[in-house]
């Protein structure tokens, strides 16, 4: 008996389990799909992610030029939060995308 990663949530499990223990998902003789399909959802979970920064980005940028003019007050400080948030989680989410490609499913 082994300890194998259960293809659904990829958290350790035995070898001879005919179900994982956290999340309940069958392991049978499908475990190759059930790979990639998992595999896609993560792909699509940080693509949405990186969707989020992106906007958030977008919309520091815009509102501190809204109106033709740089940001003053709250306006500045929001407008800089969201940037600068949008910006790092962005890269971050990106870098994750990369490695997450590297991956063999």
């Amino acid at each position: 008996m082994a300890l194998v990663n259960c293809p659904s949530c990829n958290k350790r499990i035995s070898s001879m389990a005919k179900e994982c223990n956290h999340c309940r998902a069958s392991v049978s003789a499908d475990n190759e799909s059930l790979r990639v399909i998992s595999h896609i959802k993560r792909s699509n979970q940080l693509m949405n992610q990186s969707f989020l920064a992106l906007t958030l980005f977008i919309g520091g940028v815009v509102a501190w030029f809204w109106g033709g003019e740089p940001a003053e007050g709250t306006r500045s400080y929001l407008a800089i939060g969201a940037f600068s948030l949008g910006f790092v989680g962005y890269l971050i989410t990106r870098v994750q995308i990369v490695l997450h490609k590297r991956k063999k499913v």
